[in-house]
């Protein structure tokens, strides 16, 4: 039973759910995003073709976009997951992601292999961030 407390993020900047939930929903200063795909928010299509490089800019592109509809930025994100159909791909991943977390504390992390993703993709990522003091 959701509460008043619990309010869903909503932000056309990013691909809309391909399912029954949230793009994120904030519980007092937590913000817990729902994963990513590499969709076009605009089209709804794929980005990148099965390129892990543009996939991977595609969603963090979508997951900024829902972190900065609730007022956050990357640096409030405290833990991440990602989500990989191969995991040869965690180099080129990370050289990625240290562009957006690199500066920062890195969050905590999570990489799993996976055997599928929504929509054929390669990456999916979600994340907890703290939008307190």
């Amino acid at each position: 039973m959701k509460s008043s407390a619990f309010v869903a993020i909503e932000t056309k900047s990013a691909p809309e759910p391909v399912g029954p939930y949230n793009q994120a929903l904030l519980v007092e200063n937590w913000l817990y995003c729902s994963g990513q795909i590499a969709l076009d928010p605009a089209t709804g299509e794929m980005v990148g073709n099965g390129n892990i490089e543009k996939e991977t800019r595609q969603v963090l592109k979508n997951l900024l976009a829902v972190i900065g509809a609730s007022g956050g930025e990357a640096s409030n994100v405290i833990r991440t997951t990602i989500y990989l159909t191969d995991l040869n791909d965690f180099a080129k991943v990370n050289e990625i992601y240290a562009e957006i977390f690199g500066d920062i504390v890195s969050p905590a992390r999570a990489c799993v292999e996976v055997s599928n993703l929504p929509k054929g993709g390669k990456i999916e990522i979600d994340c907890i961030a703290w939008l307190g003091n």
